[in-house]
């Protein structure tokens, strides 16, 4: 087995429709430039109002990936 060495960032991901969304929008973004993601953790959750209605969300979330052997 070997010992694998992880790193964890920090991302805020955003979204109209809910939470769940903007963290698939921030992991899917995040994804595109990063390799072996592992975890998230939701450290932080927004909303934005306009017109006296919730206009959309923000997820701040720590994101952790595995680094290359």
């Amino acid at each position: 087995m070997t010992d694998h060495v992880y790193k964890q960032i920090e991302l805020t991901g955003s979204s109209k429709s809910g939470v769940e969304d903007a963290v698939q929008n921030a992991i899917s973004k995040a994804s595109k430039t990063l390799h072996n993601l592992r975890w998230f953790q939701i450290t932080e959750t927004r909303g934005y109002i306009e017109n006296d209605k919730v206009d959309y969300w923000q997820v701040t979330l720590k994101v952790g990936f595995r680094l290359d052997d």
